[in-house]
């Protein structure tokens, strides 16, 4: 089978980074928007027979909301099917709704699982992610094969760089991200060859006020690493910080998949509590366009890493020896 990579508009910059890290050019998509707010795409070369991989982020902005952008990979995802291709994968750098998995108050909804029945109605053969919210959720939600990527695989290069010589600790900000930090500590340790201490941070969150103050792990002297799957409003990782320095921490750097960087942000990401912040590209950073803020924003590629996953799922070969896979 034939492999086409293909990246709508809102994602075409990262997904030009991962056909670059494979060799091959994007197929060329036309795509339409009309009068009344509807839209349509389709492929510029022939894709029947093919092993289809469509990279696109549903995160909402600069142009279009996560809605639009999940609609229009589900029709992308059928106008494929309908013109022959063999097999389609959805590779979502970012993926919308990840966060609303069960039930916290009466009668929620599960969107996550909602998003996962639309992904197999249009007949989509398997899904990758980077840092899925929760693994486990994200795995129960889907029949079809879903591969969960995570910072692992594309942060821990810089953590080791950080770590240098002196004492350093990984930090989970909430109860809910500890095996994400507990890995991403193991992978550090072996990286650096040297002990890595761990800290966990207590979180509530209730109406959308947070709480929680309480800290466990030692950290006194250290540079500690707080590793979560996104950034929002950067408020949850300045919390974070505050009580790890009151715990005696040398400095503290905030590290995470996706910077969403959303309303208050700017002032987070100026708060003198976090040495420097740290995330990777699924994300483009165009709300702090023009802030001074930006410029203590690091920005690393999991471009290489997605490239990695979709050469492997072509060639029918093993990903759970990828740098971090899961699924």
């Amino acid at each position: 089978m034939r492999r086409v990579l293909i990246a709508p508009e809102a994602t075409r910059s990262f997904g030009e980074a991962v056909a670059k890290a494979l060799g091959q050019a994007l197929t060329p998509l036309e795509e339409r928007s009309f009068e009344d707010g509807e839209h349509k795409a389709r492929p510029l070369e022939n894709v029947r027979g093919a092993d289809v991989y469509v990279i696109q982020g549903l995160h909402g902005g600069p142009e279009e909301s996560p809605n639009d952008k999940l609609c229009r990979l589900l029709f992308l995802v059928g106008t494929l099917r309908t013109n022959g291709a063999a097999r389609v994968t959805a590779v979502v750098p970012y993926m919308a709704y990840a966060r609303k998995d069960r039930q916290t108050k009466p009668r929620d909804p599960l969107t996550a699982r909602y998003i996962a029945e639309l992904f197999e109605a249009m007949g989509v053969a398997r899904v990758v992610t980077l840092e899925s919210h929760n693994v486990v959720a994200f795995q129960n939600a889907f029949r079809c094969e879903a591969l969960a990527l995570d910072t692992r695989g594309v942060l821990i290069d810089r953590a080791a760089g950080l770590a240098g010589k002196e004492p350093v600790a990984v930090a989970s900000p909430d109860p809910g991200g500890v095996k994400r930090a507990q890995l991403f500590r193991e992978a550090l340790e072996a990286r650096i060859g040297r002990p890595v201490g761990f800290a966990l941070m207590e979180k509530r969150r209730s109406r959308g006020v947070v709480s929680g103050s309480l800290l466990a792990g030692d950290v006194k002297g250290a540079r500690v690493l707080v590793v979560d799957d996104m950034i929002a409003s950067g408020g949850t990782m300045v919390r974070a910080a505050e009580a790890l320095h009151a715990a005696g921490a040398r400095d503290v750097w905030a590290l995470a998949a996706h910077g969403l960087f959303t309303e208050g942000a700017e002032d987070a990401l100026g708060d003198p509590a976090i040495a420097g912040w740290i995330v990777t590209d699924t994300v483009p950073p165009f709300r702090l366009e023009g802030l001074e803020a930006r410029k203590r924003v690091e920005i690393v590629s999991a471009a290489p890493l997605i490239a990695a996953a979709i050469a492997r799922l072509y060639e029918e070969r093993d990903v759970t020896d990828l740098p971090a896979a899961g699924g």
